[in-house]
């Protein structure tokens, strides 16, 4: 699946990820391929995916995560 991580100024990432796990409002949750559709606030946590068989984590203040048709778009505040 695509994971895009786009904040006000820039396209922070974009690439084939095998899941990600994202801080949710209502609590932590992960999208791996073939996930629902949805639409997710974040809140302020650590986000992660694996792309590459390589775990990557940052820091995030919050934001909305778009899952559909395997691309998980996060929008940062």
């Amino acid at each position: 699946m695509t994971l895009r991580i786009i904040s006000a100024e820039q396209i922070e990432f974009e690439g084939t990820v095998e899941q990600v796990t994202l801080p949710g409002v209502m609590g932590q949750f992960q999208v791996l391929k073939n996930h629902a559709a949805l639409i997710a606030a974040l809140k302020a946590g650590k986000m992660s995916f694996v792309a590459d068989g390589n775990t990557v984590e940052r820091e995030i203040h919050g934001g909305v995560a778009d899952v559909k048709d395997n691309v998980v778009s996060v929008c940062l505040y």
